[in-house]
């Protein structure tokens, strides 16, 4: 007999409501205050507020959107901009070809997922794949939409914000609000450790990440990620393995 899941809202309102709730909380202070910096840094750059509200409003990742400002700072091409933007988020393919099979169902028209997959970025991702596979089919979408849609909001009034902070506070504080993200990030990994393969992935990239700095600079971070997340991924896919036939013998 099929268990139910571990949780269970009750509807898909409720779902959603659930979702604006979580997102409430420390998610909501940790992005808005580094989208507060993001704002800060474009107001530093030169531009307009509507080029930090579009950012933001569109991309809505802020590895890509801080790597905007800078080369556009130093005068970078076009081309230059867009190709090291798509390079950055192109981490987001395979973030959002996990998430999809957590939050598909029968009832939810397509489009609506090609509209939110522009929502999916690490903070919601983490908070998904650690709740929707607990809650039933029909409740999964309405819940990732219930996080994502209230933190992006916040994250566009706090670029805003921020696009003014700089004439009000420190530039050394205003810039080091958006280091608050790496931060979360990490903490939110590590509190999923019971994961097959979490703590392996984490370990190995903090090894692995020093030492292809000093080999190559410019290309560390995906050398890293790419021997890291593999082995990490075998360790996950043998320790899954090994519960299944532990199961099947008992």
């Amino acid at each position: 007999m099929k268990s139910s899941p571990p949780r269970d809202f009750g509807s898909r309102r409720l779902a959603y409501i659930n979702g604006c709730k979580d997102a409430f909380g420390i998610p909501a202070i940790i992005l808005g205050s580094t989208y507060m910096g993001f704002g800060a840094l474009v107001s530093e750059t030169g531009l307009e507020i509507w080029h930090a509200l579009l950012s933001s409003g569109i991309n809505w990742a802020i590895p890509g959107q801080i790597a905007t400002m800078e080369l556009y700072a130093v005068d970078a091409s076009l081309f230059a901009i867009a190709a090291a933007v798509a390079l950055i988020n192109c981490r987001l393919l395979p973030m959002t070809i996990v998430l999809m099979p957590h939050i598909r169902n029968k009832t939810t028209p397509k489009i609506a997922y090609y509209f939110m997959c522009n929502f999916i970025a690490v903070t919601g991702w983490a908070a998904a794949m650690r709740q929707c596979p607990l809650l039933p089919e029909e409740q999964r979408f309405p819940y990732f939409t219930g996080f994502v849609i209230p933190l992006w909001s916040i994250c566009m009034l706090s670029t805003a914000i921020g696009y003014y902070l700089p004439g009000i506070l420190p530039g050394e504080i205003t810039m080091g609000l958006v280091f608050l993200n790496p931060v979360y990030f990490m903490l939110v990994f590590v509190a999923d450790f019971t994961q097959p393969g979490r703590p392996t992935a984490l370990i190995l990239g903090a090894i692995l990440g020093p030492l292809t700095f000093l080999l190559t600079p410019d290309w560390n971070l995906l050398i890293t990620g790419l021997i890291g997340g593999t082995i990490a991924f075998y360790i996950a896919e043998r320790q899954t393995r090994g519960k299944i036939r532990k199961v099947e013998t008992e």
